[in-house]
């Protein structure tokens, strides 16, 4: 037992040693910016996988209408290294349906994000995510998995 637990030391260490070592290709942020750096677990087929980047802030708003941002995420490439950094540059306007909500209707605190469709990228455990965004900016994930089985799709003429 404790022979396996000292042959998994080393590939532990070695895993935080090489994100560590990437990481010095993202640069700190810029004044008004905040670096945000997600890690993801060695998964077995990492190929079957997506992260989801979901970007907002939590404000006051009313309960029926549907809101969100007009800013994007925008992947730039690291010069000298390869790898891919994400950068908010500005969350953009609130924007929104207009249903008439009821008069005293109270408002109630929501995470609003990036309009569009859910932006996914690959799933890599060997770099880390690095996305730069303004400050109060809130940044969360989903990861989102493909089934192990595929269908035949049926053939029309």
């Amino acid at each position: 037992m404790v022979r396996w637990i000292l042959l998994l030391i080393p590939l532990f260490v070695f895993g935080s040693e090489v994100s560590q070592n990437y990481l010095k290709a993202f640069p700190p942020a810029k004044k008004g910016m905040e670096r945000f750096v997600l890690q993801l677990p060695a998964k077995e087929n990492e190929a079957d996988y997506r992260v989801e980047l979901i970007a907002g802030k939590t404000v006051k708003t009313d309960p029926i209408n549907r809101y969100f941002y007009a800013g994007v995420i925008r992947p730039e490439t690291v010069k000298g290294w390869g790898f891919t950094r994400y950068v908010i540059d500005d969350l953009g306007a609130l924007a929104g349906t207009m249903m008439a909500v009821r008069p005293g209707t109270p408002k109630v605190e929501r995470f609003i994000t990036l309009g569009k469709r859910p932006y996914l990228i690959r799933y890599n455990s060997k770099i880390p995510v690095v996305v730069y965004a303004p400050e109060g900016v809130e940044l969360r994930y989903r990861i989102w998995s493909a089934q192990k089985e595929s269908h035949p799709m049926p053939l029309r003429p």
